[in-house]
């Protein structure tokens, strides 16, 4: 049992080791060769990776800028908990960034589960949000954040 462990932690030391060279690589302003390390872990449902590959596309850095492609790739990592990309997935619903229109509900529930994850900006966005909102609107995002929170942080 303690190398089975070990031979787990071992593999999973690779893709860490490639997230940490491509944050190296994005700050030497490095994209294309960043994008290339992010690629395998990403394609493989690394959700930094993915995050990253998403801020990418979000603002143009090593591949023409796609808000459709970003927001995409935020919502996977999202989905797997990355705060992060639940701020960023909240930021794309308020502004209707690559969809058809904004979404104050879905931008107030990725805010909400942003927030419960520890990113300390997305409570400041969940208070902007809210400004905007129906008492309506905000009833259906509690609802939304009860789904949501019990799947995706059951002990919190």
């Amino acid at each position: 049992m303690k190398h089975l462990a070990l031979a787990l932690m071992l593999s999973a030391t690779p893709a860490l080791a490639d997230i940490e060279a491509a944050r190296d690589l994005m700050e030497a302003n490095r994209f294309e060769e960043a994008r290339a390390e992010l690629w395998p872990a990403a394609r493989s449902g690394n959700a930094d990776a993915e995050e990253l590959i998403g801020v990418m596309y979000a603002l143009g850095l090593g591949v023409e800028k796609d808000e459709v492609r970003a927001f995409e790739w935020y919502l996977r990592s999202a989905m797997k908990g990355h705060p992060g990309a639940q701020s960023g997935v909240g930021w794309y619903y308020e502004l209707g960034l690559g969809m058809p229109a904004p979404d104050l509900i879905r931008a107030y529930l990725w805010y909400a589960l942003s927030t419960i994850g520890g990113d300390p900006d997305a409570a400041m966005s969940q208070e902007e949000v809210i400004k905007k909102m129906t008492p309506e609107e905000i009833s259906k995002a509690h609802e939304l954040i009860a789904d949501y929170k019990v799947w995706m942080y059951p002990f919190r």
